[in-house]
């Protein structure tokens, strides 16, 4: 399984680098896609923005596309599913708990949950769309935690397993969402965000 997921990768890779400016273009489209299919491969898509655009613009582009991306997954459940979702969960007391645990996060627990590489994003936005979770707080943990996240991948750029066996990558993954941590935390506290 490892091999063909390896090789579609590699497959998408060299596609998109081999289709000239469209290449960024369609990994852009394709970054907003995966925040609400999360199929492809985020790490790529960066990879190939910070190969084509350089780091400063491929940084810029990978974090705002993310974002954005990440936002039309929220507001589509927040819009047009939550509701639904809350008749249908009335008599499941489990759901109910962990919607509720999603509610009482801290703007420095979503952030570092964000900026982990290794999240997959669409769940997040999925929760947080179906939560009473406030907007404001869930779009300032969005927009730093995945600072953290794209600078991982447009830098270090390893999967799960090659950090796991390779402790500097670890060590980088925890360095990034302690940063992360650390930033959230000062502006909840200074714009008293919880």
């Amino acid at each position: 399984m490892g091999e063909l997921l390896g090789n579609i990768d590699g497959i998408i890779n060299n596609f998109l680098l081999n289709i000239g400016v469209f290449g960024p273009i369609l990994g852009c489209f394709c970054i907003l896609i995966e925040s609400i299919v999360p199929i492809l491969p985020l790490f790529v898509f960066i990879t190939i923005n910070f190969l084509v655009f350089g780091n400063i613009i491929g940084f810029l582009i990978s974090w705002i596309f993310t974002v954005l991306g990440c936002l039309m997954s929220f507001f589509l459940f927040r819009k047009k599913i939550r509701n639904w979702f809350a008749e249908k969960i009335k008599q499941k007391e489990k759901l109910k708990k962990i919607i509720k645990l999603v509610d009482k996060l801290k703007l420095e627990q979503l952030t570092s949950i964000i900026a982990v590489p290794f999240t997959p994003a669409f769940m997040v936005n999925i929760a947080a769309g179906l939560s009473q979770m406030d907007f404001k707080k869930f779009l300032i943990a969005l927009s730093i935690g995945k600072i953290f996240l794209v600078l991982f991948w447009g830098f270090v750029g390893t999967s799960l397993i090659q950090s796991l066996t390779h402790p500097i990558a670890l060590l980088k993954v925890i360095i990034l969402v302690l940063l992360a941590f650390i930033i959230s935390k000062i502006i909840s506290k200074k714009f008293k965000l919880d």
